[in-house]
C-alpha cells in the first residue's frame, strides 16, 4: 500500500454495519441479560451497604484486633491446607495430561474425543464441595477427601486447557517428526509436548494458586486444613481469633502467588 502524500496520517480502518452487526448483537444480548438479572440477584440491596454501614463498621472493628496466641496452630493448619492443594494439583495434572491429549481435535479421533469431552465437562461441573462430600462418605473426615475433591475438579479444568493448547500448536514440527518415519506416540512426544509444555506449566501453576484457596473452603465439610478452624471460629463469633486466621491465610496466599510468578518466569 502506497504511503499517503505529504506524510499525512492515513485514516483509521473502518468497518461496515454488516461487519459490526454480530459484535453489536453479542454485546446487546449481554446487556439485556444483565438487565434481566437485576431483580433475581437483588441488586437493589446495594443501598443497604450505606444504610447498614454501622453494622459493617462494628464487625470490621472486631477484626482490627487479631489474637495470635494460637499462631503455631494456625500456621500448621495453613501448611496442611497448602499440602492438600499441592497433592490435589499434582494428581490433577496426572489426570489432565492423557485426557487433554485425548480431547484435542487435531490429534484424537472423534469417537474418542467426544465422549471424553463430555466426561471432562461433568468433572468441571460438579462443585468441589459435592465431590469432597462424596469422598468423605467413602474415606471419612480428613485431608484426603480434600485432595481427591481438588484432583477431580481441577483435572477436568486442566484437561480442557491442555487440549486447547494442543489444538493451537504449529503443525510443522509434528510433520517433521512424521517425515522421519516415527510412530504416532513419537509425534506426540517430540512434536506436540515440547510446544505445549510451557503453557501446561503455566496453567498448572495458576490452578495451584486457586486450589490453595479452594482447599480452605473445603474445610467447611470437614476436609481438614485451616478452613475447618476458620469456620469453627466464625460459628463461635470469636472475631479476634478469626482475624488472626484470615491474616495467616492472606500472607500464605500472597507468598504462593509470588513463588508461582517466580517459577513461571524461570520455567517459561
Amino acid at each position: 500500500m502506497a504511503a499517503p502524500a505529504g506524510g499525512e496520517v492515513p485514516p483509521p480502518p473502518t468497518r461496515s454495519l454488516a461487519q459490526r452487526a454480530p459484535d453489536m448483537l453479542v454485546w446487546g444480548l449481554v446487556a439485556v441479560l444483565l438487565v434481566m438479572a437485576v431483580k433475581p440477584v437483588e441488586m437493589s440491596h446495594a443501598a443497604k451497604l450505606f444504610t447498614n454501614s454501622q453494622n459493617m463498621r462494628e464487625f470490621g472493628g472486631e477484626l482490627l484486633h487479631p489474637n495470635f496466641d494460637q499462631i503455631r496452630l494456625y500456621i500448621g493448619q495453613m501448611w496442611l491446607t497448602i499440602q492438600i492443594a499441592m497433592w490435589g494439583t499434582a494428581l490433577a495434572v496426572v489426570i489432565a495430561v492423557p485426557f487433554g491429549l485425548a480431547c484435542a481435535r487435531n490429534i484424537s479421533p472423534v469417537w474418542l474425543q467426544q465422549p471424553l469431552r463430555v466426561l471432562m465437562n461433568l468433572l468441571r461441573a460438579i462443585p468441589d464441595l459435592v465431590i469432597g462430600t462424596l469422598f468423605i462418605v467413602a474415606v471419612g473426615l480428613g485431608p484426603f477427601a480434600g485432595v481427591m475433591a481438588i484432583a477431580i475438579n481441577t483435572g477436568g479444568v486442566l484437561a480442557k486447557l491442555f487440549s486447547e493448547a494442543v489444538e493451537s500448536i504449529d503443525k510443522a514440527p509434528v510433520e517433521g517428526v512424521r517425515a522421519t518415519g516415527a510412530t504416532r506416540l513419537h509425534e506426540i512426544i517430540w512434536g506436540v509436548i515440547p510446544q505445549v509444555a510451557p503453557h501446561w506449566t503455566s496453567y498448572a501453576l495458576y490452578r495451584f494458586e486457586s486450589n490453595s484457596r479452594s482447599a480452605t473452603v473445603l474445610g467447611l465439610i470437614g476436609a481438614g486444613g485451616i478452613g475447618q478452624l476458620l469456620f469453627e471460629t466464625l460459628n463461635a463469633f470469636d472475631y479476634h481469633h478469626l482475624s488472626a486466621i484470615i491474616i495467616v491465610i492472606i500472607v500464605a496466599v500472597t507468598m504462593i502467588d509470588i513463588l508461582s510468578q517466580l517459577m513461571r518466569s524461570r520455567l517459561l
